[in-house]
């Protein structure tokens, strides 16, 4: 390909074909996640028979590995060098098929030993291990692509269109996965049985939409990387020096604990979902799925209102306006009774609502940061700060679920035994737990949020300025 072709392509507006094939992308790992969100932990204790304080760590150590290895596949990514693929395809290229396995692997509740006590620590370490692979390959699909978003566009609106049409894919994945659950769950009775068909089906959608984002970005990815291989390269930085210049970055460090507190209150809401509406509302397993289809549903209808209220009013305000929401649901929540189910669908709905702009807006705030740092150090370093944001954002939620689990053994919460389909019993203590998850905490981190985003310095006018002046300084190299 010529550079004049290369630069014309990579300069046009995105078609919808190739914006359908990036939103594809998200859709095997939101599936995935989804499933694991919504329903790992209530599957360790009430499947494979885990207490819930070692489910808990189970999590938490998989999350804190999966953060450790962010911002070295990052670099990685940064450095990988592909005539045929591009720097981030050949990531998604070969890290599906893996990704897939040890996705599905999670889902199996093998026998080591008869002896219960031993059986626990010898599942522990299953999980442990299995967990740890499935988050390395999880970050080798997922983190490239997440970087490819600055790369397909470079204009300040667009990208929140491209994020759009990521998100629906995400949030529609999400649906679609909660509606296979019900399916599933309705139509088998075995506890594991149901989770290994329902991961199963999951794994094989999710390998199949990677490679449909791999071949259907592929020749706007290779356009701009034609394009950025014209340019004089600036003398490579080390890595702890880009960690250090990264951190500097006065607007990146606003967005990463945006997302942090989003994203914190989000997966804590989203895994005590289940123990809520089986325990304090006193519904059946199989009726969880419709509970959560109702917030994912909602979040999906939500995305375009708050994509097209973002260009007119920008992101702050849409920001603003969808965690408002979420934070009032999230409070009645707490005080909601076992006879108030049609209150609970419209606390669900509420929850949506915010759920959509937790997703659209801090994605969409990256790009403006790293062209602000490539502004600053002449270099393009999306690996390095997804990777960092990803990295940051899964400490904390490492830490929060590792709360979550623990304290609810300590309020006496009981796991199932393996085999016995009889849920028991919860203590007073265990569902005060549930609801100060499920409501109070995700009210605090909400509301952090929302302080941090009123002080987010990039506006749409300073993002054009930065454009404007990397644009020139393209032309003075090009």
């Amino acid at each position: 390909m010529k550079y004049s072709n290369s630069e014309k392509l990579a300069s046009e507006k995105l078609d919808v074909k190739t914006k359908l094939a990036y939103g594809a992308g998200d859709l095997g790992p939101a599936i995935t996640s989804n499933i694991a969100i919504f329903f790992l932990l209530v599957f360790f204790t009430n499947v494979a028979g885990i207490p819930a304080g070692l489910a808990g760590s189970i999590l938490m150590i998989g999350k804190i590995w999966d953060a450790v290895n962010d911002p070295f596949v990052g670099l990685l990514t940064d450095k990988t060098k592909s005539r045929r693929w591009g720097r981030r395809l050949p990531w998604l290229l070969y890290g599906a098929i893996p990704f897939g396995i040890f996705f599905f692997l999670q889902w199996i509740v093998p026998q080591f030993n008869p002896q219960q006590s031993s059986n626990i620590w010898s599942l522990f370490w299953y999980y442990v291990a299995i967990g740890v692979m499935s988050q390395v390959f999880f970050t080798v699909v997922n983190l490239p692509y997440t970087a490819m978003t600055p790369e397909l566009s470079q204009d300040y609106d667009e990208r929140t269109s491209l994020n759009s049409f990521r998100f629906t894919f995400s949030i529609g994945g999400s649906i679609f996965s909660l509606i296979l659950a019900q399916m599933v769950f309705s139509q088998i009775t075995n506890p594991q049985q149901q989770y290994l068909v329902l991961a199963a089906i999951c794994t094989v959608i999710s390998v199949l939409s990677l490679y449909w984002c791999v071949y259907g970005t592929r020749d706007r990815i290779l356009a701009f990387e034609a394009k950025r291989i014209q340019l004089a390269e600036p003398p490579e930085i080390p890595f702890f020096e880009q960690i250090k210049i990264a951190f500097s970055n006065r607007p990146f460090l606003f967005v990463v604990a945006i997302y942090l507190f989003s994203w914190l209150g989000l997966q804590i809401t989203a895994s005590t979902i289940p123990y809520f509406v089986i325990y304090c509302m006193g519904m059946k397993n199989s009726e969880v799925p419709t509970v959560l289809i109702a917030v994912q549903a909602t979040a999906l209808l939500m995305l375009f209102v708050w994509s097209n209220l973002s260009k007119k009013f920008g992101k702050k305000l849409v920001y603003f306006l969808g965690m408002s929401v979420w934070i009032i649901a999230a409070a009645r929540l707490f005080f909601l009774k076992s006879n108030q189910m049609g209150l609970m669908y419209v606390m669900a709905v509420m929850v949506g609502c915010g759920v959509s702009t937790a997703y659209l807006i801090p994605w969409s705030m990256v790009p403006d940061v790293i062209e602000l740092d490539e502004l600053q150090t002449g270099q393009r370093r999306e690996g390095v700060f997804y990777g960092l944001m990803v990295l940051l954002q899964k400490f904390g939620l490492a830490f929060g679920l590792f709360l979550v689990g623990n304290a609810l053994q300590a309020s006496g919460f009981k796991e199932t035994v393996v085999g016995q389909n009889t849920l028991p019993i919860q203590p007073d203590s265990a569902l005060l737990v549930i609801r100060i998850a499920l409501g109070l905490i995700p009210t605090i981190c909400l509301s952090i949020g929302l302080i941090l985003t009123c002080f987010y310095p990039i506006t749409r006018e300073m993002h054009a300025e930065i454009i404007l002046k990397l644009q020139e300084r393209r032309e003075i190299g090009g």
